[in-house]
Formats: structure tokens, sequence, C-alpha cells
């Protein structure tokens, strides 16, 4: 039988006509990896006889004649499912449609987008390719992360339908292939060696996928943390050379590929731009500054041919470089926009540099062809309007490369080396060596000393000390750490010597889980994005036909000399007035500026969140939480502190404290139940104020737990009771009237009161409760100020809930409700019409959560992926309740305050540069200068978004520890 017992959940559930077996035993580790199962309805079998066994790629048919099934394996690298049930149709049976054994997601980076019509046109593309269930495209971010089915098309079908939208596209993660390290190689001198080492790689299990890269001698292994690591892999590497042969493999770090490609942007739009002034400058000067000011200028009227004067050669020179190979890339956007259906900026830029460009040519023709013709070029609109939006995209793509500084910062925390250590049994030092963080695998033991970071997510198993966890969750706060507590990786180890145990690595720490949901949130599309898919989707068409008509309005009344004359600027006729204007309408109009208006705000504001310690998952999130009116909080790790601990103790006979507390904590040491390890742990503690040792327990025996009374022990010869008012009864422990009192009172207190009993003498209480978290109140009466209803909902009883409730200002209060019921709550409210938001720990509240206009839950940070919440708060402060709803709405302030320019620009651009100025003030808007004011628009709004950056969080509440002193029968609760 195999280990765990699970080798019945590996059989098939259709059986292999025979030999089926066999082949499949002779399958590589690595083939059986790279195969695929498709199950197909078959309708018309009769009999198993059919196969489709001579096609190429199909590994083994599995058929249920009963249910009318077929099970085919497949190698994707030869044949696809399409393939198969057309060749399963060509034998005369009727198939069904397929049925989807998995869905792969992957995300690839998008290159050369510009506004929401191309990223909607990328999403359309996509979507259209068979298989594809879902794709989301980020205009801000660059990416792409598609759903789709890969026993029906494959990563290189959708690199290949983006790149005929026009775009280019780059694999940046597939499936699992998440946990990737890149090697160097060294020793490697031939084919045949690049063979063995990646054939002993694939047959590593947990390996995934090995790419090589031969020319620069690199290898890249995606694998599974839980199966393998990094070091096993570099040792299967070293060990696969046979003398005299020595393979060596080392980390090799790849440059950042966004980063890259960033820079690679910046810089090709600096170098176009810088190359389009060498030549748009000159024209300029010769069109519109020489001729100016004679007589430097007079050469430039000279006559070469007919009319054909020296400037207008020169210019014609000079424009076309800019027009036709600088300016190319606009023409390869306009083709594959309308190609596809759709337009954009680059077909407004097009049409405005072409009209002004080949009616510049007309003049040219008609000068070289008459001598009594006289025209005005307009060589200098076309240079400078490509100059002017080359200018405003590079202006543009170094201030959306600042929009992810946040995210940025985030992945750079956790630090280069670590020490490792070898441990014996006893736990003894046997060796520490310095490695890379990238080679640390789960389970590996790691020293941490003052001043340095925690590389990975673990345990801490030696030693104590205080972390500051600042730059994860925001708490300013150094968190004290001792054998057991959980530590980060990427947070600074303050004053203590601690070794940790890796729980978490690779893609599965905290801080790698945090950057992946910021993107994923920075992907999905707010609603209020909608508004600029709208428009988009006919504001190029309406520009056009707007320029159309200026340019008529200008032309049939100039012709028919319905304005004065004078209005027409010197060497100018109407037709080039009402051309200029025309073209100033086309390219003044920006769509760039409303595409940009919401995705730079919400990545600018999830990163800034993901740096306070708030992750949003999403715009969607976002925007939902600036609406919330009600919040419901959960009591128990929500508005206290969710651990009990003793904070009130009474002794009713003469026997000293230390000894009553020693007796319980014995007897409660074998219970589980959260009381008895709250008596466990105030008792250590109040040895050590005693001088004792800490972890001295008495020997207790006949330990027994009474259900929903306590617990009884012999202890030390001493019956102890440790229970409530039903187990001093049960026992005939008499209850004096002191003791009903101070029950009594607790109680008022919302405090657990537990009570001792020594040889049925009750000779003493604790009061256990769950404290208030400080900052409860405090948020409770800001959030009222915000105009918020709070409203708790609880499963514990009503005398603690309105306890509680009261304590921190809360009035309406519902208790003793499960989990349903709240989410029941929550409806019943927003049929009110209500948006409501919940507030609880992600586990009990997950149906409240997800009922909830929008689920806050709180956690610690290893807890980020908490499926049912649509905002993390990462420290576990209700102060961040507060940060997430104000950071919503800043932002949806600002996305409309960017919809205000972007829209307001435009609507006053287009009259502007359509001359409706010009008759009373004879300000008019030349081309050139109308794409500049184009290039503006988009680099003010990503601007805007990054005063996000600057966000302050409302609500600060510092938190000073106290506990009360284990004898002085007082409360720690403020």
């Amino acid at each position: 039988m195999e280990q765990n017992g699970e080798s019945h959940l590996k059989e098939p559930l259709l059986h292999a006509a025979d030999g089926a077996s066999a082949a499949a035993a002779r399958v590589s580790p690595r083939k059986e990896r790279t195969t695929r199962k498709v199950m197909f309805n078959v309708r018309g079998m009769s009999c198993g006889s059919w196969v489709v066994a001579g096609l190429k790629g199909v590994e083994s048919i599995q058929v249920s004649t009963l249910q009318g099934q077929a099970v085919v394996q497949y190698s994707p690298e030869e044949t696809d499912a399409r393939t198969i049930k057309e060749a399963i149709e060509d034998i005369n049976f009727e198939v069904d449609e397929l049925q989807e054994q998995e869905i792969a997601v992957c995300r690839l980076r998008i290159k050369g987008m510009a506004c929401t019509s191309c990223s909607e046109s990328i999403e359309r593309a996509l979507l259209m390719v068979p298989g594809v269930k879902k794709a989301a495209v980020g205009l801000a971010l660059e990416e792409a992360k598609v759903h789709f089915d890969p026993n029906i098309t494959s990563r290189d079908l959708l690199i290949e339908a983006i790149e005929d939208a026009g775009f280019g596209a780059d694999l940046i993660s597939y499936g699992d292939d998440v946990n990737k390290m890149h090697l160097k190689l060294e020793g490697v001198s031939s084919p045949e060696d690049t063979k063995l080492i990646q054939s002993v790689l694939e047959t590593v299990e947990g390996v995934n996928n090995v790419e090589w890269d031969t020319s620069g001698q690199t290898v890249t292994v995606a694998y599974d943390p839980d199966v393998t690591g990094p070091r096993l892999l570099i040792q299967r590497i070293q060990d696969a050379a046979e003398p005299p042969k020595c393979f060596n493999a080392s980390l090799y770090s790849p440059p950042k590929q966004r980063e890259v490609e960033r820079h690679h942007e910046i810089m090709s739009y600096r170098n176009q731009f810088l190359w389009s002034c060498l030549f748009s400058v000159p024209v300029f000067l010769f069109a519109m500054v020489l001729p100016m000011l004679p007589p430097s200028g007079d050469w430039l009227f000279y006559k070469i041919y007919n009319n054909m004067t020296v400037g207008m050669l020169l210019r014609w020179l000079l424009c076309s470089p800019v027009q036709f190979i600088i300016g190319w890339r606009f023409y390869v956007g306009a083709y594959h926009a309308l190609k596809r259906g759709y337009s954009n900026m680059d077909v407004l830029v097009a049409l405005g540099t072409n009209a002004a460009y080949f009616y510049s040519v007309y003049i040219i023709v008609k000068a070289l062809t008459s001598d009594t013709f006289e025209g005005q070029d307009l060589f200098e609109t076309s240079s400078m309007l490509v100059s002017f939006i080359l200018l405003g995209k590079y202006l543009e793509v170094v201030a959306k490369g600042k929009t992810s500084d946040a995210l940025s910062k985030l992945t750079e925390l956790a630090p280069e080396t670590a020490v490792l250590l070898t441990l014996e049994k006893d736990g003894s030092v046997i060796s520490e060596v310095e490695i890379s963080t990238q080679l640390l695998q789960r389970n590996d033991f790691i020293k941490i000393v003052p001043g340095e970071k925690v590389p990975v997510d673990g345990v801490v198993i030696k030693g104590q000390s205080h972390v500051n966890e600042s730059m994860i969750t925001g708490e300013a706060r150094p968190i004290a750490k001792k054998p057991g507590d959980k530590v980060i990786g990427g947070t600074v180890n303050d004053n203590g010597f601690i070794i940790v145990k890796a729980t978490h690595v690779g893609s599965e720490t905290a801080l790698s889980q945090i950057v992946q949901l910021v993107e994923a949130a920075q992907l999905a599309r707010a609603p209020v994005q909608r508004l600029a898919d709208k428009i988009s989707r006919f504001f190029v068409p309406t520009v056009v036909v707007a320029a159309f008509l200026t340019w008529l309005g200008w032309f049939i009344p100039g012709q028919l000399h319905l304005y004065p004359q004078q209005w027409i600027p010197k060497a100018m006729d109407s037709f080039e007035l009402a051309l200029q204007f025309g073209i100033s309408v086309l390219v003044v109009a920006c769509p760039c500026a409303l595409g940009l208006a919401t995705p730079t705000a919400v990545m600018v504001a999830t990163g800034k969140g993901a740096s306070l310690g708030v992750l949003i998952k999403g715009g969607n999130a976002l925007e939902k939480a600036h609406k919330i009116k009600t919040i419901i909080f959960d009591k128990t790790g929500t508005l206290t502190k969710g651990k009990p601990s003793v904070v009130q103790t009474k002794t009713f006979s003469k026997i000293p404290l230390l000894e009553l507390c020693d007796l319980t904590a014995s007897a409660e040491a074998n219970s589980e139940h959260p009381l008895s390890k709250a008596i466990v742990e105030y008792t250590k503690k109040l040895r050590e104020q005693y001088g004792s040792p800490s972890d001295h327990m008495m020997d207790s025996k006949d330990f027994e737990v009474h259900p929903g009374a306590g617990v009884s022990a012999n202890v030390e010869g001493k019956l102890v009771l440790v229970g409530n008012k039903r187990l001093m009864q049960e026992f005939e422990a008499p209850m004096s009237s002191e003791v009903e009192e101070y029950m009594s009172e607790m109680e008022d207190l919302a405090r657990t009161c537990v009570l001792v009993a020594i040889d049925r003498v009750i000779c003493g209480a604790l009061a256990v409760s769950d404290p208030l978290k400080p900052e409860a109140g405090r948020v409770i009466s800001h959030l009222s100020s915000m105009g918020i209803t709070s409203i708790m909902v609880t499963g514990d009883n009503w005398a603690t809930a309105k306890s509680i409730a009261k304590q921190v200002g809360i009035s309406t209060v519902f208790a003793e409700i499960d989990p349903v019921g709240k989410a029941e709550k929550i409806k019943d409210l927003q049929t009110q019409g209500l948006a409501v938001a919940m507030v609880g720990d992600g586990v009990n509240d997950s149906p409240a959560l997800a009922a909830a206009d929008v689920g806050m839950a709180i956690g610690a940070g290893t807890d980020v992926a908490i499926e049912a919440a649509d905002i993390v708060l990462m420290k576990s402060s209700l102060v961040d309740v507060i940060t997430a709803i104000d950071l919503s709405r800043k932002t949806l302030a600002k996305i409309r305050l960017n919809y205000v320019w972007a829209l307001g620009y435009n609507v006053l651009g287009m009259p502007i540069a359509a001359g409706v100025l010009f008759p009373f003030t004879g300000i008019r808007l030349p081309p050139w200068l109308a794409g500049a004011c184009m290039a503006a628009s988009s680099v003010s709004v990503v601007c805007s978004s990054l005063l996000l950056q600057l966000y302050k969080k409302p609500l600060h509440v510092e938190e000073v520890p106290m506990t009360a002193g284990p004898g002085d029968g007082g409360s720690n609760l403020v």
C-alpha cells in the first residue's frame, strides 16, 4: 500500500484498453507532467473498439460505453483537444461540447498600450480566442491576466492574438510557475551536457518546468516548494557530472523585466523626441522665425524652379523623416486599431499629421508647376505635432513609472542573504553559512542578529527580541517575539538574537502574497472606469466628424466671403485657415487622459494602502468602500483582542495568591480550553514576579473535564475544582454571599468568573476577560463623525455584548447570533438601501464577509489570502477600518477630479481649437500648439493621481501597553 493510503486516489475512473497501462508505465516523470487529459461525451458508441490512437500526439484512450464517455490523454505540444474532437467526428460519432478539465491562469506583459481603447481591444482579442474564459487587462499596470482552458488553447496562441491586435506581449508567469529560480551554469560544453542536465532536473519530483537559454548558459526552473527546493536542484546538477567533467550552478538574477522594459520605453520615447527635435526645430525656424527677421531669412525665399523656394524644399526634406520614420509608430497603431474595428489616439494623430503633410506636398507640387501660384505649406504643423506628442508620451511613461513605486519598495524589503544553521537533535549549532535568501527552503533554520532583516516567514524556536514590522503592517511599535511566535519576511529584528524555522518561502511568503494581491487589485477594473470605457467607444469617431465639420464650417463661408477677408492671416487662404482649424480639433482631443483617470489613481491608492497595511482587493472594493454608511463589527478578535487573560483575582480565604494560582494552573495544565490557557499564562507571570521557576507545575492526577462546568484534579493530595457555579454545586461546595456578589459584579463588567475550590471549599476566583482593543472607542467615535453607523453582531450572550458595546459607544447590538445569522442581518440592512461593511476575523465571519458590500478581514500579515474579504487589514488594528474608508473616499474624489479635468479639457479645448474665439479675439490654436496641449492633459492626469502618494492616515492611536499587577486585584482595562 502506498504511503498515506492515497493509492486509490491515483487510479483512473475509466479503465484503459489492454496495453494502455504498460504504455503509461513507460512514460517518464517529465512526460507524464506534460500530457493532458480531455473528456468527451460521445453518442452512438456500441463498443469500445473505435480508436484515434493513430493521431499524432495521442498517448492513450479510455472508453466507457455505458456512460458514453471517452478520456483521451495527449501531448499538448503535438495536438490539441479540438483536433481530437474533429478526428472522432470523422469516424462518424457525435461529440458533445468538451467538458473542461482544468482552468489555467497566465499573466502577460503588454507593450504599446496608450489608452482605454487599447486595453479594450486586447480584451476583445483575447476573448475571441477559443477556450479563453476570462481576460483582464490593466492599462496602468501594463499587464493582462487570462483564465483559459489549456485543453483548447495555449499561451502561445494568447500571445499571438495580442500581437495580431498590434501590441507586444511577453509571458510573466503561468499557473504554478510562480516559484522560479534562475541558475548560471559552468562546465557545460556540449549539447549532450545540456540534455543530461535537463533530464536530471525534469526527473526531480516537484519540478514543473525547465527552460534553457543556451546562449547565456542559464536555466530557469519552476518548482513546487512543498516538494523540493533550490539547494537540492543545484546539488543534482553538480552530481550529474561524470569525472573529469565538473558542473557548477550558481544563482543568477536576471534584470527585472518590467523595469527593463519601462526603462527601454522611456529611453525610446526620449530618443525619438530628441531625433524629432533635430528635424522639427529647423523646420519651425525656417517657417515661423527666420521669415520674420529680414534680411536673415531672405535666402529662404530664393526660387529654385517656378514658385518653389529654398525654404519649401528644406522644410519638406526635414519634415519627411519625422512624418514617416519617427512617426511610423502612429501609422502602425492606427492600422491595427482600424483593422480591429476601433479607433484610438494614433488614428487622430495619423489623420492630423497626414492632412498637414500631404496638403503641404500639394502646395509644393503646385509651386513647382506654376509660376503664379502662391501658397503656404504646413510642414511645421506636421513635424512639431509629432514632436510634442512624443514629448507628452515621454513625460507620461516617466510619471506612470512612479505610480508603482510603493509596490516596488515592498518587493525590495527582503534581504539578499541569510545565515543558515545546521542543528543537532538537541538544538545545538553544528555549523552556519551565509547563503542567498533565494536558496532557503522550508524547515531551514536561520540565525537573525540585531539589526538584520528577517529573510522569510517563519516561527521563532530560540531567543527573544522585538521586531519592527512597520514596513509590512504599518505598525510603528516594535512587536515582542518569543519562541512559538511568527515572524514575517522583510521585517527588522531590533534588539535580540533569535533562531527562526522557515515555514513559507518564495512566492508563499506574506511579502510575496501582498505583492501578488496588490497586482491583482491593480488589474481589477473599478466600476467608475465604465464611464471612460463608454466615452472611448464613440470619442474618436465623434472627434473626426467634428474636425470635418469644423473644416467645412470655415472653408465654405470663406469661399462665399461670409466673413471679413482680414480674418485670414497673411500668406494663407481660406482653405488653409479651415484646414488648420480642422487639424487642431483632431489633435487637441485626448482620449488618453480619460483612459488614465481611473487606473492610475487605483494603482497609486492600492500601492499606498499596501504600504500602510491595508490591502484592497481591486478597484471594485475601493469604489464600494466610499459608499459605506453602516459598519457591522464582530466582537471577539475584532473589537476585543481575541486573547482571554486574567484581569482580576480575589481570595475568599487566607491561602496565599501564589499557592492558589499554582494549584489552579496545575489542575488546568492538561486542558486546551482558552480560559485554561489564560490561567496558566497568568500563573507563569505571577511566578516570574515572585522569583519562582515559571515552568514548574505540581503533579496532578485524576484530571477530569466537566463539559460546560470546568475541570477537577487531584493536586498534591488535594481535590482542586476550577470552573463555574454549576461545578461548585455538582461537588456540593458551599457558595457564600461574598462569592455570589463578586460573581454578579464581574458579570456586569462582561468578565467570566472562574471559581477555585480546594477540598470543596471555595478559596478564590479569577476574573477572565477578552480585553478591548485600546483604539476601539476612538474608532467608533471617529466613524460616527464620518456619518457612519456602527453595529455589533456577536454570538456571545446579551449581558456581555451590551457591556462591551457600552464601553466602545455602540448603541445597536445583536447578540447570540450564529455565523449564518450574521449574514442574514447584513442582508436585512441591505434591503433598507444601506451600503454595509462587515469587519471580522475572516474565519467564523466568512459568510457575513461575503454577504457584505465590503468585507474587511482583521488578520495578521501571514493571513493575507482571506478569500471572503474585499479588504485585508494587515496589522489587526481597527484604525485601519477608518484608513480604508478614507483612502477610498480620497481616491474616488481624485478619480472624479481626473474626469473633470480630462472631460473639461476636451469640452473647452475642442471649441477653442475649432476657432470659436477667433472672430472675437483673434485667438486661435495652431495645430502644433494643440498637440502640445493634448500631451499636457495626459501628463497632468497622471501627476494628479500621483498626489495620492502624499496620503496621510486620518486617525493615529498610540497604544500604551498596560498590564495589571498580578496581586493588585485590579483590571488592565481602561
